[in-house]
């Protein structure tokens, strides 16, 4: 049985196109929309389960009116001056009710200062026992620590680039499988972007870190 899952909109670059292909929203998962990534919702025609931020994005006042009064959407409006960003406020809700496993849409792209701080959202969740997606314009972002993850034949038709970068220090015995070049146990240190550009070929593929954390970015930059 698949997961339940939390998915959460925010406000940066977003294709609703490729948001089509890659987000479903099933029954028991939980849809969080983080201020402005409630247009995007809308577009999708996707009902959030909850509504959250500062409100500082969302430019359709009516909407969020027709939301709370008529479908009875719960709202949970922050203060401007915080601690939390609205994704990161998004997240502890998700996690709050028990969710591990989160994906992330409008988190890349738009603010620079945003997108960074939503890969360090991604730690968080390494921190707190969860795993999250960040998903941009047809582009993803994830985090590995310790482990390994496969990637089956066909992402390679969505995505085609995939670059591996050690993420808050170096990475050791870096395995690199199923792709254009391979890796075999190799060190990847943060000061040497050596894992960019490489290139999916059809198969499955694997990348595995025995020792420290990766930053794995896949996506269509044609």
């Amino acid at each position: 049985m698949e997961e339940k899952k939390c998915i959460i909109a925010g406000a940066g670059d977003f294709d609703t196109e490729y948001a089509k292909s890659e987000m479903s929203v099933n029954a028991g998962d939980f849809c969080i929309a983080a201020d402005g990534g409630l247009m995007y919702l809308n577009m999708l025609e996707i009902l959030p389960d909850l509504i959250i931020g500062d409100m500082d994005s969302l430019k359709n006042d009516a909407l969020l009116k027709e939301l709370e009064k008529i479908k009875n959407v719960p709202i949970k409006r922050l203060p401007a001056e915080k601690d939390d960003t609205d994704m990161l406020a998004a997240i502890r809700e998700g996690l709050a009710r028990g969710y591990r496993r989160f994906e992330l849409y409008g988190a890349l792209g738009g603010r620079l200062d945003h997108a960074i701080a939503n890969i360090q959202c991604l730690d968080y969740l390494l921190n707190n026992g969860a795993s999250g997606v960040l998903y941009g314009n047809r582009v993803r972002v994830e985090l590995l620590r310790d482990g390994r993850i496969y990637y089956p034949e066909s992402f390679g038709s969505r995505y085609g680039t995939i670059s591996v970068f050690a993420y808050g220090g170096n990475a050791y015995g870096v395995t690199e499988r199923g792709l254009k070049y391979s890796l075999d146990d190799a060190e990847l240190r943060q000061d040497f972007p050596v894992g960019i550009s490489n290139e999916f070929t059809g198969q499955e593929s694997m990348i595995e870190v025995k020792k420290g954390r990766l930053l794995i970015c896949a996506g269509d930059f044609t």
